[in-house]
């Protein structure tokens, strides 16, 4: 044992003594209070261990936003098991290519989800036959820093998922970061509204929220209606919701006005100027813009509502995503692979107290060198005061022409023009161009070619969209990402493209 021991179970029995009959969860069945909520956590870590499982296990969680879905993650925690949480919406396929990679030994879900059991499959404990038991810290073992606590897979956008490990000390390391890093100290009173999977981000701010003695309401998906309802009663003052939620949101609200959030967390996406404004009228300058990966715990940088703000004020067009928080470094590496200087662009680099440990992949598990930057993807600068502005992703760029163009500024440029509807770029194959720039708009109103072909005039020549498609949906993952991939593969099997300068879309035969 490592002299960085973490012991859960004297964390989580503080807890549930100081905070008692306080409200814990809010979800679809009704209020869970601590003391309920770790009682039944101890029931699973019980359960587990019951079953054999010891620290260093890896053991899945399958569950839809949820009480129970918190009481699985923490149950974990205790036992000292390494968590891989599963995203309900994965594919058969794809859930069980993350528990083979993972090595997973048992699977925790619901009755309702537990329909996929396999011959060599892991063993399966539906949550509903556990009974609640008293959370005894002496219980429970305390479990080595460095070990495994957390397998969290990326999201899949350009190939095969990578399973991001996580230490203990990373994972509290983390929550003691967030807590630190919240805008304001959440209390008795506060409660955070949170709809996007448990198995990513939003249970890291349920940890977050839980562990200041506050409350959580957690929704089972976006659903508007209800969404509106809460804040109209004021039952919540914070909220998690990435672009495309506040997207549905603000479309449903109409002219509607709300008071009663004192910050809307914002992240995984681009927030364009135009849905910033809309939400802005409806809410107040209330949006705090953070950036977040699966291969580190929130947040890597922050950006807060009134420096948001300002920098939509000002004008700002492309993606601030603030500060770096405490605890990351952040650099640049230009296409000569030498640091660039400020502000110019290249990939982002990141370091942090917090980061992963490494990946695991179908071909094992790979460390990071000690001191080693994770290499993002993410394409992007650091301007002279030091803030992150994104760019776009390395997988996405378009080369068109001779030039390489990011989709997320075309997407900008157009999106004033298709609100409310979302506009995806991709490059499609061409002998003539390299690639030819097609704008995919999802469900979009009457006229929205005209209004298009208003706005291309006035863009870069190079950066122009020379292919147009629309879409009743846009393909996306189980967290909301766009799949660019996706919408270039549906379109190559219905269409053929026509080369030479100005290429149409003919309809497979």
């Amino acid at each position: 044992m490592s002299s960085k021991s973490i012991h859960w179970a004297g964390e989580f029995s503080t807890l549930a003594l100081r905070y008692g009959n306080r409200p814990a969860v809010v979800d679809a069945a009704g209020t869970t209070s601590y003391a309920e909520l770790f009682a039944k956590a101890a029931g699973v870590a019980n359960a587990l261990m019951q079953a054999g499982i010891e620290p260093t296990d890896a053991v899945a969680t399958l569950f839809r936003n949820s009480a129970d879905a918190v009481a699985a993650t923490f149950g974990v925690m205790l036992a000292g098991a390494v968590e891989v949480p599963i995203n309900p919406a994965l594919s058969s396929d794809e859930r069980a290519y993350c528990l083979a990679v993972s090595n997973v030994r048992l699977l925790i879900t619901g009755a309702a989800l537990a329909t996929e059991k396999a011959a060599g499959g892991p063993i399966i404990i539906e949550v509903e036959s556990i009974e609640r038991t008293a959370l005894d810290p002496a219980a429970f073992p305390q479990v080595d820093g460095d070990a495994p606590a957390r397998i969290v897979f990326t999201s899949g956008t350009t190939g095969r998922p990578k399973g991001a490990v996580h230490s203990q000390i990373g994972r509290w390391t983390a929550n003691i970061l967030l807590r630190a890093n919240l805008p304001f100290r959440p209390g008795a009173g506060s409660n955070v509204l949170l709809m996007t999977p448990f198995s990513h981000g939003s249970a890291l701010m349920t940890h977050a929220y839980l562990s200041s003695g506050a409350a959580v309401t957690l929704l089972d998906g976006v659903d508007p209606p209800r969404v509106l309802d809460i804040l109209a009663r004021g039952a919540c003052d914070a909220m998690f919701a990435p672009p495309t939620v506040l997207a549905k949101i603000v479309a449903a609200a109409g002219t509607r006005q709300f008071s009663s959030l004192r910050t809307i967390f914002c992240g995984t996406a681009v927030l364009k100027p135009t849905l910033y404004a809309r939400v802005k009228e409806m809410f107040g300058p209330v949006v705090r813009v953070t950036y977040g990966k699966s291969e580190v715990f929130n947040p890597i940088t922050v950006l807060e509502a009134e420096e948001t703000e300002s920098w939509y004020a000002s004008g700002g067009e492309d993606a601030c995503v603030g500060w770096p928080a405490p605890g990351v470094e952040i650099v640049i590496r230009g296409e000569d692979g030498r640091p660039a200087a400020m502000g110019d662009g290249g990939e982002v680099l990141m370091r942090a107290q917090h980061l992963m440990a490494g990946y695991r992949t179908a071909e094992g598990f790979v460390r990071l060198a000690p001191n080693e930057f994770h290499e993002t993807g993410d394409l992007g600068y650091l301007d002279a005061r030091g803030r992150l502005h994104l760019t776009g992703r390395s997988a996405d760029v378009i080369k068109s022409g001779g030039y390489k163009v990011a989709p997320e500024e075309v997407e900008r440029l157009l999106a004033p023009a298709l609100q409310p509807s979302e506009v995806a770029v991709v490059g499609i194959p061409s002998d003539y161009w390299g690639e030819v720039i097609l704008a995919a708009v999802e469900n979009p109103a009457p006229g929205w070619e005209e209004r298009i072909n208003r706005v291309v005039p006035n863009m870069t020549d190079y950066k122009r969209p020379r292919l147009l498609i629309a879409l009743d949906e846009l393909p996306r993952n189980g967290i909301g990402k766009i799949l660019r991939g996706a919408i270039r593969t549906d379109v190559l099997s219905r269409f053929r493209i026509t080369e030479g300068p100005r290429p149409r879309l003919e309809k497979r035969s």
